[in-house]
């Protein structure tokens, strides 16, 4: 497998769940403790060695673009008034090295739809997605733990993790036979299975790295619930042809697209790390 340097990143969703914060926030800006959920998604990523940063937008979102953008006027504040390590911080939150790419997604059409429109940009080269509502804690990048298992397997990979039986219905849920170390070969994928038809307790976080053989089984997939296309149905095709893989990753995730899991990573991350009680 090539070398992956470039990752998605859908930002276009309106965050409905926490409305009235959303409604001029986009829901990747709330913090959790001092830095914005994208913010934790994009350091992930870069130490995973990703250079291309990839968002897919939607209106309302100018803030993400500020929010990794150089602000010279605060910069040069911060420096008149010898607070550098404020300084040291801001300027910090991208490294030099690393670019960033914006592309709209004009209508609402999925995450399958949100992956598509990365294509000009991706080109023929396998990618990471990361969704920032899932916050992962975790020693090593779960980007490059799953890119890893993609050199060593020579094929997509999908991050995962055990549910509770109950909580199927929630997630794409895979199944397969083990082949390595936390590694299984995916046979089957179905998106959100009730208890009496899931194929197993394994399942699909917002961690991929997927081959660009992805695009074309999007392009031609039929729109699933609410019309949209579904980047797991694209997967299910793609397992026709292509190896896929699912890796059951190192850390701790917090669901940020919840009230409770946004909380819980306030709370955990502020003691960790802040020590904060």
């Amino acid at each position: 497998m090539n070398p992956i340097r470039k990752a998605v990143f859908p930002v276009a969703g309106l965050g409905t769940r926490f409305l009235p914060a959303t409604k001029a926030m986009p829901k990747e800006m709330l913090p959790v403790v001092d830095k914005p959920l994208i913010q934790y998604a994009v350091e992930e990523a870069v130490k995973a060695g990703i250079t291309d940063l990839i968002f897919i937008t939607g209106r309302h979102k100018r803030s993400i673009e500020d929010h990794f953008d150089r602000m010279p006027e605060l910069e040069a504040e911060l420096a008149q008034k010898g607070k550098t390590e404020l300084l040291s911080i801001i300027q910090g939150v991208l490294p030099d090295n690393v670019n960033c790419i914006y592309i709209r997604q004009p209508v609402p059409l999925g995450l399958g739809h949100a992956i598509l429109c990365a294509e000009p940009v991706v080109g023929n080269e396998p990618f990471a997605v990361l969704l920032a509502d899932d916050l992962i804690d975790s020693d090593v990048s779960v980007t490059q733990q799953l890119i890893e298992v993609a050199h060593a397997q020579n094929g997509s990979v999908l991050g995962t993790q055990e549910v509770p039986l109950e909580e199927t219905y929630k997630y794409g849920i895979i199944a397969g036979k083990d082949c390595a170390d936390r590694t299984m070969r995916v046979e089957r994928i179905v998106e959100k299975p009730d208890i009496a038809t899931a194929p197993s307790r394994q399942a699909v976080v917002g961690r991929y790295i997927l081959e660009p053989e992805i695009f074309e089984h999007l392009r031609h997939i039929e729109r699933g619930v609410g019309g949209e296309i579904q980047l797991t149905d694209g997967i299910a095709a793609m397992l026709a042809t292509r190896k896929i893989f699912a890796y059951n990753y190192e850390g701790v995730r917090y669901d940020c697209g919840s009230k409770e899991g946004f909380f819980r990573a306030n709370i955990a991350l502020g003691k960790k790390y802040h020590g904060f009680e």
